[in-house]
């Protein structure tokens, strides 16, 4: 036990004083995927359940098509998703190229309603 912990410290030493470009990527990627992973188990505060624009949505989705209905589930299956939609369309000026103008503006003043909680 005690050879083991004499190598982890020299291997941290040396990692420390001669840096490699390659092993610094991959433990900044490595923290970064545990970072991220134990923020979305261990959020404690209100989130938005993704599928919940989906729902708001469902009683007006006979004027959208198939294709629409697709795409709405395909953006409400996370709230990565919805949030990343509502940051690339609804909040600038750029067009969905799958939804109707004015299937895209239900999305959004949905999906804007519960904004704090994405």
């Amino acid at each position: 036990m005690k050879h083991l912990l004499i190598l982890i410290v020299a291997a941290a030493v040396y990692l420390h004083f001669y840096p490699n470009e390659e092993v610094t990527k991959f433990y900044n990627d490595g923290i970064a995927v545990l970072q991220d992973g134990f923020s979305e188990f261990g959020d404690t505060k209100v989130r938005l359940k993704a599928d919940k624009i989906y729902l708001d949505l469902k009683s007006e989705l006979d004027n959208f098509s198939e294709i629409e209905v697709e795409h709405l589930l395909e953006i409400t299956s996370s709230r990565k998703n919805v949030k990343s939609f509502y940051l690339s369309v609804c909040k600038t000026e750029q067009r969905d190229i799958v939804f109707h103008i004015t299937n895209e503006k239900k999305v959004c003043a949905t999906i804007n309603r519960y904004t704090s909680m994405l």
